[in-house]
């Protein structure tokens, strides 16, 4: 007869799914930046990474980040690859 776990009787909140609160990392420039990922189910536009300067197709996962110390009207949105080679190489697009 298979095993059960334990019942744990103590019910806790739900935990948000994925990183909904967003969490600090270094950025491009050593500034602080907030960063939050998303789904593919939730990513219904058409965005341009400023990492490669190509387009993040509708439905693909990927990274969102603003610097810290701005605001969330500064926010990009990256390749999860192009993110994490952030420190390797450089912005290849400027924004205004």
């Amino acid at each position: 007869m298979p095993r059960r776990k334990p019942r744990n009787d103590r019910r806790s909140a739900p935990a948000p799914i994925g990183d909904v609160y967003g969490r600090t990392e270094e950025g491009p420039g050593d500034e602080t930046y907030i960063v939050r990922t998303v789904p593919g189910a939730r990513a219904v536009k058409t965005y341009r990474c400023p990492g490669c300067d190509h387009e993040i197709a509708p439905g693909v996962a990927h990274i969102v980040a603003w610097a810290a110390d701005g605001g969330e009207d500064d926010r990009r949105h990256w390749h999860q690859g192009c993110w994490n080679g952030r420190r390797t190489r450089g912005i290849t697009r400027r924004w205004s």
